[in-house]
């Protein structure tokens, strides 16, 4: 039969000529996706229509009554099982005929088998229900002419658009509750293993709900991939309505190979991955649309109140700098105006970390702009790109709603390469509650609050975003992602000896949890066999954390206080078998000849002498013999051997918004031709500006002799800054931890501090060690990231390695102070 003929098949007012065109349409599979879902709704119209004329008993001219298909059938979207949404509009001038008409259009419906959902309403009627239920009032905003009076179904689109778009400042938060009530109930659509393809977040709803905010005017959402990922899930539901003869929209187990076949696809893997791609989408165009929203209607209840207070003048956006590059601007992470992407190949990487740091989302349009324009990182990254991904995964929560903005747009796959084969990736495992890629970040965010408990959190956060990198590969995930996880970490800019690590820690990622919960502890066949795959305390640490925060990340399931405290006891015994190769104070090295200049200049002038090396121009490859470059500049300080020295530097530098990356102190023995008994506090500092151009050196020097004398009133500088620009508290760091290293030492008593970076933090660690009376012999000062991993070797006035009970009484009250507002 021809179009033509199964259209007048259909046009018949019995039901056995639409029945028999809709199974040849959903049967013969000629026309699939949106042409099937376009002829289904355009047969079932003709169907309709057909009805409505021989049911009214007048010509199609009819006047003051007319069918209307609302919601999906409005929108000419039929999937085989769905319901037909129908308004009979009529204007209240016949209600007996009304009704009538009604019984013969709904009674074959019905008599089909056929869902349906529908009303009959005048004009006004129609208005104020949809003012009462927002539902209707969705379903109205699609409503489409089937048969009847045309100027009527006119009318209506009319007002209710115009009532929405009246009513929106009041309304589309309504919609938002509604939206956030269902995700809540629902759950996530793209880390479900049986999802709901309509109610989910991230499912068709959500779409619809996007449709009606751009309705609005108020805001629209990105468009990019909307349509597509809409689509997916279209053709998904219609598949899953065939296979499963149901009119359901959960995508169960049993019926995802079935769907898959339905629409040519490998298997049921290939289909979730497809469904959750798409419902990561619609996400994130919720999420991005949701927030434009709130600003407008911000906007808008703040402008009068501005206007009135300005005169009427353009109230102008303000602009605060955030990193170099990186802005706020509304409540959103923007580029600077100066910014150049083509130019600076760190600046997604500082943009996305500054971003999460600040807990503010990251503007769609500087994302998009980045993603067009940034050049790509050279390989081995240079030293800032590393530090600003480790910041970036050190940020806890914030972490998660910045790293989907860069995957958004493509971003992190060009980062990471490898990262595209765990994208999306579901997980059949009823213990696991996301996909690979999102337990990744899962990880990252629950290491993020274990960073106090390891020396190197750099290592610790990398190795959890990439500890399940190998599920993207055939074979045993862990070893394969120990080779990815190498090559990964060679490519960012890490050693050879980080990157064995990291391999490590890859491949034994589920050694200690294995280990504690199926081997005899007591056997010390098992505790050997554990130290030799970690082989080092540093690795043992590293694996600990990374065991407990890929268990939280996993799910409720994987962990308990009772796995907790198996693996807690295995540790304890590994870390025994390797206490005997606990290092002692590093031997100090040599002073290089430029450090001697300096430390003797200093002992002579009896003031601070300094040396800032700043290079204009990346360093080449040849002359770091394929070593990552340094971060910052290197800033070298001699100062003759007296007290207050640590605080006054790290104040001049914070009062200079100087970042201190690393910092070593040590005390020099001058030469003996030179003075019998000189000695010279030399600091070899590795420092960066937080946005703008270095200071220079002789205004570092002038603030400098001035914090030692006291003139320089550091701490009333920071407060007054802070005050002027008070930092966001957008991330929850969890809380700094100062311990006392048992036998680190045999000459010092080792105090080690891990807290979160902060300007002036050096300053408040010196200024309270010099109130506890204590001498800071030398110090090893690293950041990694947002982390500060400082370990201060400090003695008595006498030269000797503190008591026992005045260490651990020192190492309480500095943390005290760095836990105080």
């Amino acid at each position: 039969m021809t179009g033509t003929d199964e259209r007048t098949s259909a046009e018949s007012p019995g039901p056995g000529g639409y029945a028999a065109a809709r199974l040849r349409l959903l049967t013969e599979g000629a026309r699939t996706g949106p042409p099937r879902r376009a002829a289904l709704a355009e047969l079932t119209d003709d169907w309709l229509a057909g009805l409505f004329t021989a049911g009214a008993g007048r010509p199609r001219g009819i006047s003051g009554i007319s069918l209307v298909a609302v919601g999906g059938y409005g929108r000419g979207e039929l999937s085989p099982r769905s319901d037909l949404d129908l308004l009979l509009l009529h204007d209240g001038s016949d209600p007996t005929a009304v009704a009538a008409l009604a019984d013969r259009l709904w009674y074959p419906v019905w008599d089909l088998g056929l869902d349906l959902d529908h009303s009959v309403r005048t004009l006004a009627e129609a208005r104020r229900t949809a003012g009462e239920d927002l539902k209707v009032q969705l379903g109205l905003l699609d409503a489409r002419h089937l048969a009847g009076d045309l100027g009527l179904t006119a009318g209506l689109r009319t007002a209710v658009l115009a009532d929405w778009r009246n009513q929106a400042p009041k309304r589309l938060p309504e919609l938002k509750e509604l939206c956030d009530e269902r995700a809540e109930r629902q759950g996530e659509l793209r880390f479900l293993l049986e999802p709901d393809l309509k109610e989910a977040r991230g499912g068709l709803r959500d779409a619809t709900a996007l449709r009606a905010v751009a309705a609005s005017w108020l805001a629209d959402a990105p468009r990019e991939g909307l349509a597509e990922a809409r689509r997916t899930l279209l053709d998904v539901r219609d598949a899953l309505h065939l296979s499963t003869g149901r009119a359901t929209d959960r995508l169960a187990l049993q019926e995802q190979d079935q769907v898959a076949a339905e629409l040519g696809l490998l298997d049921a893997d290939v289909l979730l991955r497809q469904v959750y791609e798409a419902a990561g989408v619609i996400s994130y165009a919720a999420d991005v649309t949701w927030r434009e929203v709130g600003r407008v209607l911000r906007s808008r209840a703040v402008r009068p109140r501005l206007r009135a207070m300005l005169g009427g003048g353009k109230q102008v956006a303000e602009r605060s700098p955030l990193a170099e590059g990186v802005v706020e601007q509304d409540g959103e992470v923007v580029l600077a105006r100066a910014a150049r992407p083509e130019r600076d190949p760190v600046l997604p990487l500082r943009a996305a970390a500054a971003a999460a740091q600040a807990g503010l989302p990251l503007s769609p349009y500087a994302v998009r702009r980045l993603a067009a324009t940034a050049r790509p990182l050279p390989t081995p990254w240079p030293a800032e790109a590393r530090e600003e991904l480790v910041t970036l995964l050190g940020s806890g929560r914030p972490t998660v709603e910045v790293w989907e903005a860069l995957e958004a747009e493509g971003l992190i796959s060009r980062l990471l390469p490898d990262w595209e084969r765990v994208r999306c990736r579901p997980q059949r495992n009823a213990v696991h509650i996301w996909t690979v890629d999102r337990h990744l970040i899962e990880t990252a965010v629950r290491a993020a609050a274990l960073t106090r408990h390891v020396h190197r959190p750099d290592l610790l956060l990398v190795g959890a975003l990439l500890h399940d990198i190998g599920k993207g590969w055939p074979g045993d995930h862990s070893v394969a992602g120990e080779i990815i996880a190498k090559d990964v970490a060679t490519r960012i800019g890490f050693d050879a000896e980080d990157a064995a690590v990291l391999a490590t820690l890859v491949r034994h990622h589920l050694l200690l949890i294995d280990t504690a919960t199926r081997r005899d502890l007591d056997d010390p066949a098992t505790v050997r066999s554990v130290a030799d795959a970690v082989g080092t305390q540093g690795t043992l640490e590293l694996l600990h954390a990374l065991t407990e925060a890929d268990a939280l990340a996993t799910g409720p399931a994987a962990w308990s206080s009772w796995r907790g405290s198996l693996v807690a006891d295995l540790v304890r015994r590994v870390g025994a078998l390797l206490a005997g190769d606990l290092p002692d104070e590093p031997a100090p090295t040599a002073p290089t000849a430029e450090q001697e200049r300096l430390a003797i200049e200093a002992f002579r002038t009896g003031g601070p002498v300094l040396a800032l090396r700043a290079r204009s121009e990346p360093v080449p490859a040849e002359e770091t013999h394929g070593a990552p470059e340094p971060l910052g500049v290197e800033l070298l300080i001699a100062v003759p051997d007296q007290s207050a020295v640590l605080p006054a530097v790290a104040g001049v530098l914070a009062v200079h918004r100087l970042t201190v990356r690393t910092a070593e102190l040590r005390t020099l023995r001058l030469p003996q031709d030179v003075h019998g008994d000189g000695s010279v506090l030399l600091l070899d500092w590795r420092v960066a500006a937080e946005y703008g151009s270095l200071p220079e050196a002789a205004r570092l020097r002038a603030d400098l002799v001035r914090a030692l004398d006291g003139s320089l009133d550091i701490g009333g500088r920071l407060a007054e800054r802070d005050a002027a620009y008070p930092r966001r508290r957008g991330l929850l760091a969890p809380p700094p931890r100062v311990t006392v290293a048992p036998a680190a030492s045999h000459h010092a008593t080792v105090i080690e501090v891990r807290a979160q970076d902060a300007p002036g933090l050096l300053h408040r660690i010196g200024m309270a060690l010099e109130k506890a009376g204590v001498r800071v012999r030398s110090m090893h000062v690293s950041t990694l990231g947002a982390n500060a991993v400082d370990a201060f070797y400090v003695t008595t006035g006498a030269g000797e390695p503190l008591p026992e009970q005045d260490a651990g009484s020192v190492a309480r009250v500095l943390e005290e102070t760095l836990r105080a507002p």
